[in-house]
């Protein structure tokens, strides 16, 4: 595996993937393949611009034909899939794009593999896959129980990649990701949206009692995670990746705070969301037999990233600033506060 293609490599967790692998492995090509959505964003790959084992293309995972001729140009031997509508809240709004992109898309990218006979293709998927995890840790025989349409989307992805197996004994496999946290993480999910706006001393949304649990890991583990997969795990085979730790979103919350010296009564509660997960853990045992290990507590790996946004505000103000992204946080946010 020399010849990589990163599909949804210009957002958060795929260029981070990216800046990995071309860090760790000098012989390595990787081709960002990306639709450029509004989380999709050019510079989150800015530092990557002069290295010429790098290249962009503009694209979209559901478009069969401009995918096989990327494979076939780019002479690619691997597909990593991030690519996916990622957001909770968005898939309650418009579920339809989810579906599209998280299971029609990863077909497509299955059929290329299949077609230029890749030795791998490997699938990004997430935790919220279990649902709900109320008592101990999901293992990755536990049951598929999604609540939300961008975990069905995504389960849906999932399970297409085990038929592709099955069927046509394609090379996959699939990790299983918590939460991440670290650089370049678009400012609708919770961390960046409570980091920059506590730096502009505003309101932190969160929501119901804040009790819900997560288990939060350093973008960079899970990279790493994913490389350990590719080299050494078992095709057909699922693996769970996180630090098998949980933390309270209201806790998160009250520790951002502290780390930006800003008053607690920034915490705004707000109406719950629909379904909302009470809880996710994940059983980490059988990536750890792999040989991976996480590098960063939760502690650290939140005070890596609260530090990243107070460093690069000329990221993340220009899409706050946004018209669309101005829109999305008002119809989201407006109205919902606890009294």
């Amino acid at each position: 595996m020399k010849n990589l293609l990163i599909t949804g490599g210009a957002g958060f967790i795929g260029s981070n993937f990216a800046r990995y692998m071309l860090g760790k492995y000098p012989d390595y090509r990787i081709v960002i393949y990306d639709k450029l959505t509004y989380a999709g964003n050019l510079d989150n790959l800015r530092d990557l611009e002069e290295d010429a084992r790098y290249t962009f293309v503009q694209g979209d995972i559901c478009d069969l034909k401009h995918v096989d001729w990327v494979v076939g140009k780019e002479q690619i031997d691997t597909i990593v899939n991030f690519a996916a509508e990622t957001h909770v809240d968005r898939s309650l709004m418009e579920p339809g794009s989810f579906i599209l992109t998280d299971v029609y898309g990863t077909h497509v990218l299955l059929e290329a593999t299949k077609e230029f006979k890749l030795e791998r293709y490997h699938q990004v998927s997430t935790d919220e896959v279990y649902g709900q995890v109320l008592e101990g840790a999901a293992s990755e025989s536990s049951p598929i129980a999604t609540r939300s349409p961008y975990a069905a989307s995504k389960a849906g992805g999932d399970l297409l990649v085990l038929a592709y197996f099955t069927s046509f004994n394609l090379p996959v496999t699939i990790t299983r990701g918590s939460n991440n946290i670290g650089p370049y993480q678009y400012p609708e999910k919770v961390v960046p949206v409570w980091v920059t706006n506590a730096i502009d001393g505003k309101p932190l949304p969160v929501y119901g009692d804040g009790l819900q649990m997560r288990d939060y890991q350093y973008v960079e583990d899970h990279c790493a995670g994913i490389d350990m997969v590719l080299r050494k795990g078992a095709l057909g085979e699922v693996y769970n990746l996180g630090t098998g730790s949980e933390t309270r979103n209201i806790d998160m919350a009250n520790i951002i705070l502290d780390l930006l010296d800003k008053p607690r009564s920034l915490i705004q509660h707000i109406t719950d969301r629909p379904g909302h997960d009470r809880r996710y853990a994940l059983d980490v045992n059988k990536i750890r037999a792999l040989g991976w290990q996480s590098q960063y507590t939760f502690e650290q790996a939140l005070e890596k990233t609260v530090r990243w946004y107070q460093q690069n505000e000329w990221w993340w103000r220009k899409i706050k600033s946004g018209e669309l992204y101005r829109e999305y946080y008002h119809k989201h946010y407006a109205g919902r506060e606890v009294k």
